[in-house]
């Protein structure tokens, strides 16, 4: 975190060469001004830093930055993207202002009025942080978990406010904007869920906290996303009444396809779950239990596990 305060701090001097006071670098920073003076400190180590008339100025040197080669139009053209995600965005996003501040500092050459318009967008982005600070930062939070998640292959573990999916474990493919048709553009994920084929896409406000997970995942070649198909309808079937236990809760979405029930579930001392549903009585119940290995153990009807266990002998035997 304090390299990362470090590298706000270089990008507000660059983009400040007149100075900025140290009760407006707090500010933009979200962080105590007492706590300032060791980030001046860390930048000196590798930059000439002075502070004149109670302003800190960064010694200008040009061998120091090393712009991106740019041209005015495509300099425009991020500037003018960067105004529209910021005005459909339902928070204020810290990374988008730090990011302007770079592509400014790259204009500043050779286009000084599209980096001044840069400039003011980023200090409004940064305004809007610090006056939603709450929101806006537990939101920025889980974006930024989803995110390190879905760069380093990752599975991600959410809790959130949709319902019967108080917490489930997905995959993150793709993280973007989703039009909702009336002028709102949320930002979404979409990924699959946990032992199942399902792909989802939800919004990330519905999420009240993310966790990355040690066990890791790759991006199918030959993906399609957004492709949405008609639901599936299915006539009236034969409904058993189930008792599973699941090592996990999330293994309950390997049912994610199969009629059932709204089930009730009751968590174990030892962490594991004891599910209660009615679902369809069919092959596709018996293969999708088979699917979940060790995290789902039929408990009752005693006639459906021992349908399983002949099911299984027969695919031994067959082998052997």
């Amino acid at each position: 975190m304090k390299g990362e305060r470090v590298a706000q701090l270089e990008l507000l001097l660059r983009s400040h060469p007149e100075g900025i006071r140290r009760a407006e670098i707090a500010r933009r920073l979200g962080v105590h001004r007492s706590t300032i003076s060791r980030y001046v400190a860390a930048l000196s180590d590798r930059m000439e830093i002075y502070e004149e008339n109670n302003l800190i100025k960064l010694r200008d040197k040009d061998e120091e930055f090393s712009p991106m080669e740019l041209s005015v139009y495509e300099s425009l053209a991020f500037n003018m993207g960067a105004e529209a995600l910021a005005s459909s965005a339902e928070f204020a996003n810290p990374h988008l202002a730090s990011g302007l501040r770079k592509l400014a500092m790259n204009m500043r050459s050779y286009a000084p009025r599209i980096s001044d318009n840069a400039l003011f967008l980023a200090d409004k982005i940064e305004k809007e942080v610090q006056k939603n600070k709450s929101l806006s930062g537990h939101y920025n939070e889980i974006l930024e978990v989803l995110i390190d998640c879905w760069v380093s292959g990752h599975l991600a573990r959410l809790s959130t406010t949709l319902p019967d999916n108080e917490e489930i474990e997905i995959a993150p493919y793709f993280i973007g904007y989703k039009d909702e048709g009336d002028g709102r553009k949320p930002i979404t994920v979409t990924g699959r869920l946990r032992h199942t084929k399902d792909i989802i896409t939800f919004d990330i406000a519905s999420i009240t906290e993310a966790r990355m997970l040690d066990e890791t995942y790759t991006i199918p070649d030959n993906l399609k996303p957004f492709l949405h198909t008609e639901e599936k309808k299915y006539d009236a079937i034969d409904m058993i009444p189930l008792k599973l236990w699941l090592s996990e809760k999330s293994a309950l979405n390997s049912f994610s396809e199969i009629i059932h029930d709204t089930p009730v579930l009751e968590k174990a001392q030892d962490g594991s779950w004891i599910c209660r549903m009615k679902a369809e009585n069919s092959i596709e119940l018996l293969l999708r239990i088979i699917q979940s290995g060790t995290s789902v153990r039929i408990l009752e009807p005693e006639s459906f596990r021992k349908k399983l266990i002949s099911l299984l002998d027969s695919i031994l035997r067959m082998y052997r």
